[in-house]
């Protein structure tokens, strides 16, 4: 059998820095656990509109629909400002996601034990969370069509978006979300706004079907998505699966994120439909940003990047075993006080730079063994 195949885009600002300790652990797999995968780069974001005058190109666009997963760095930074929306680097992300259909952004949101304090909430309150977002990535506000400023014909302006959901589109999100919930803690909550959007109602009524028709194991819950950003913050260990729309996801997934101290720690999937060999369209990225303010510095933390590669052991390959290593691995290295810059807080630790961070993980796989 061919070996799964991956493209890595490094992209803009500390995304090369971050992708680079990813391959570190993907050549740690093939040496100590005979896992190999085929690893091929290219370019997109600023970057791609370096070399090529475009955010992402129809090639790289093809390679990225060809293989098992992408895994992707962090695009954008404060020299592209000023470019046309239409080849700013961002849309090369964007493309992406669109083109391949990836219509379930999972987003977890895990709090290590070591980093409870980094947290703005009380330690009781956050230490030992790990839920999951699940955020409807490709309809929605951010592509209902009618869209865009217009003349009021009254001498003003109107801006316009449409908020537009079909019965498949939810369904499929849904879908989504309680397979998840049946690998964790077997409890999905939905949220959208039932009470004042017609969309909110057919969100509602929809992820009830997919429930009741297909799995009425899994315990369900609504929630209005404004309660929910409040419990969010009030009590957020209640919940283990979240599934909402794309601006409510979009609005609760950094929410989360920062219940957890740090967006440097923070991995994310974004999953379609299967392909041929039974495997997902998949995109896997750090949270974070470019962070262009700390590029070639070596002060970025390669956590996040290095996680979302779990994730795709997890949910693109099949290896759920091999993930936990990788996260028990960095778990590790947290708890023995490594800290890389945003990490460094009241109670201390060892100050180490993104290869040593790397460095470090790699020996914990090590002692794994």
């Amino acid at each position: 059998m061919a070996n799964p195949s991956i493209l890595i885009l490094a992209g803009d600002g500390i995304g090369p820095e971050v992708m680079a300790e990813v391959k570190k652990i993907i050549g740690w797999f093939g040496a100590r656990r005979g896992l190999t995968f085929d690893v091929s780069e290219d370019l997109v974001g600023g970057s791609a509109y370096d070399a090529h005058g475009v955010p992402l190109t129809d090639e790289t666009m093809a390679r990225a629909q060809a293989v098992d997963a992408v895994l992707l760095g962090a695009v954008g930074g404060p020299k592209y400002d000023k470019l046309d929306f239409s080849v700013k680097p961002e849309r090369g992300l964007l493309r992406l996601r669109k083109e391949m259909d990836l219509f379930s952004n999972l987003r977890p949101a895990q709090c290590f034990d070591a980093l409870a304090d980094f947290s703005s909430l009380k330690r009781d309150v956050v230490a030992g969370l790990d839920i999951m977002i699940v955020r409807e990535l490709t309809s929605g506000v951010y592509f209902g069509e009618p869209r865009g400023i217009f003349d009021d014909n009254e001498g003003g302006r109107v801006g316009i978006n449409t908020q537009r959901y079909t019965t498949e589109e939810i369904r499929r999100v849904a879908r989504s979300a309680f397979e998840l919930a049946r690998r964790r803690g077997n409890k999905v909550c939905s949220m959208e706004k039932a009470n004042v959007m017609e969309s909110g109602i057919l969100w509602r009524e929809e992820v009830q079907w997919v429930h009741d028709n297909e799995y009425p194991d899994v315990e369900l819950s609504h929630m209005y998505a404004d309660a929910g950003a409040m419990q969010l913050v009030r009590w957020p260990k209640q919940f283990d699966v979240i599934v909402t729309d794309n601006l409510f996801g979009d609005l609760l997934s950094d929410c989360a994120a920062m219940l957890t101290g740090s967006l440097g720690m923070l991995p994310s999937a974004s999953l379609g439909a299967p392909m041929a060999n039974g495997r997902p369209k998949a995109l896997y990225e750090p949270v974070h940003g470019s962070a262009p303010d700390i590029a070639g510095q070596g002060k970025a933390n390669p956590i996040a990047c290095i996680l979302s590669f779990a994730m795709a052991l997890r949910y693109s390959f099949d290896l759920g075993d091999e993930a936990t290593r990788v996260e028990q691995a960095v778990e590790k290295v947290l708890a023995d006080g490594l800290r890389t810059a945003d990490l460094m807080g009241p109670e201390g630790g060892k100050p180490v730079s993104t290869s040593a961070m790397g460095d470090a993980i790699l020996a914990a796989l090590d002692a794994s063994l």
